[in-house]
Parts: structure tokens; sequence; C-alpha cells
């Protein structure tokens, strides 16, 4: 083994078939989205240079605004419900009755496509034989509402299953990290006295810190670029109410064939995100708990 670490041309080789597929498949996509920025272009004729053009009138685009601004909004509620995942992960890593069943429930969301949430999700939703209407109808709310009709509740309607979607995703993470925290650690706590809260809140939860850090960074970057379940639901409607940026990238490039300024955003949504990222990485910045 040591002979083959020490010989160049077979590190390379290791290294090369990795190298290739990160440059061919991040790297220079970025950069080409970038470079079609500078364009004006409806993806099929001849490209013209107009420079920074896109990206200055991205930055003056009302629409674009108010789509980042409904993306940052699913990214906050997504990182508050990161707290309800981890109280449900302390929940089940506990030796409570049912756990086991629990923890396979939770993972059913992970299992089907955005596709098929999104129509069970029109179902429940649906304003004349929805199942949700139908118990509001049957509590007595003579007119309850269109969820995806009317602009003021439709994103928060979409929230909804998107949190539920990923609800069994940070549930596991939790809960694997949870159950690497020795043993002994936990019975010296309780040889001690600590009740079982002072166990997850002195003693857990500071453990896991790290990872519950990376989850902050997952949730908060993954909802800035978040696209297929609401593209099902409403495709960003009605009048933009549900548009988050990557839905508004799309509809600029394969709807408007606008591929110049649809990149632009595109490109943009990187940097935020990318920003955002360094942001949390240097809130969450701590030191390393050893046990």
């Amino acid at each position: 083994m040591n002979k083959v670490m020490s010989n160049k041309l077979a590190i390379a080789l290791y290294i090369l078939p990795s190298l290739f597929l990160v440059l061919t498949l991040i790297f220079i996509p970025l950069f080409l989205t970038g470079f079609f920025g500078l364009m004006e272009w409806d993806g099929i004729g001849k490209m013209t240079f107009i420079g920074l053009e896109n990206y200055m009138t991205a930055l003056q685009d009302k629409k674009f605004w108010a789509s980042a601004y409904h993306s940052f909004l699913l990214a906050f509620f997504s990182t508050l419900m990161l707290f309800a995942y981890l109280a449900v992960a302390l929940l089940l890593s506990s030796k409570l009755k049912g756990t086991n069943l629990l923890r396979k429930i939770y993972l059913i969301p992970m299992l089907l496509s955005s596709v098929a949430i999104a129509q069970l999700w029109i179902k429940v939703y649906n304003p004349t034989n929805g199942i949700l209407n139908a118990i509001l109808k049957a509590l007595g709310v003579d007119n309850p509402p269109s969820w995806l009709a009317e602009p003021s509740i439709v994103l928060y309607a979409i929230f909804i299953p998107i949190l539920w979607q990923y609800a069994g995703f940070y549930i596991l993470i939790y809960y694997a990290a949870l159950k690497n925290i020795p043993e002994s650690i936990i019975e010296a706590a309780r040889i001690d006295g600590a009740s079982p809260f002072q166990i997850a809140y002195k003693i857990k939860i500071p453990l896991i810190r790290g990872v519950f850090n990376v989850t902050v960074i997952l949730a908060v970057v993954g909802s800035l670029k978040y696209f297929d379940l609401i593209y099902v639901m409403t495709n960003g409607g009605p009048n933009g109410a549900s548009e988050v940026m990557a839905s508004y990238m799309y509809k600029l490039a394969f709807v408007k064939y606008d591929f110049g300024y649809g990149s632009a955003i595109g490109f943009l949504l990187l940097v935020i995100a990318s920003i955002a990222t360094l942001i949390i990485r240097k809130l969450t910045q701590s030191e390393n708990i050893q046990y």
C-alpha cells in the first residue's frame, strides 16, 4: 500500500476519474452559467455579448427580489423546523415503546417522489372535495379557503408539504448522531442525578452541535434552490405569489426562452446560496466537543 501511495502516477490515476466528474458535472456548468449570463441568447440562435446588463437588470427586477424573499422565507421556516425534528429524534433515540415503528413512519415521505407528494397535497387542498376543507366544514367553518388559489396563504400552504417531505431526512441524521453518543456518558449523568431533560439539553444536544450546524446549512441552501414541488403544485402562481428563485429562473429560460437572463438569475442564486453558507458557518463556529 505504501508503495502505491508513493507512486505519483498511481495517485493521479485514482484521482483523475473523480476529478473529471466533478469538473464536467459541477464546475464547468457553473462557469458556463455565469458566462451565458453575459449574453443575450434564446437558447438556439446566435449569442450576443451584452456584458453585465442581465445582472444589472436582475438587481432591479422586482419579481426576482419577490421570489428571493419567498425563498428566504422558506429557508427561515425550514431552519425553525430543525428544532422540532431534533425534538422528535431525541424521543426516538430514547427507550420508549413504539419508537421503532415511529422511526419507520417518519421515513415514508423520503421514499416518495416530489411529484407524488405534490399530487397528494393538491388533493388534500382541493377546495371542493379535499380532506382539509371537509374537516373544516365539519368543524363549522362555512367558507374554507382555496388554499392554492389565494395569494395571501398559498405560499404557507406549500411550505407544509415541503417541511413534511424532508422531516424524515433530518430526523434520521439527528437520530444517527444521538445513537453515536457513548452510552457510558449518559449512564454517568443518570448516576449523578441528571433528569432526562438535563441529559438532552446539557449533554446530548451539545455533543451533536456540529451535526446540527451542518443541517442548518443543508436546510437553508436546499430552501434557496428549491423548485420541484412548488412547480408541480402552483407553478409559482397565483400571480407570482408562490414564485421562488429557481422557478423564476426556469420560467425565464424554458418558457420565455431568455436563456441569457435566466442564466444570470441562476448564477445569482449560486452567489446568494454561497454567501448564506459562509455566513452560517461563521455564525455557527464552535470548538469540537470530544467524548
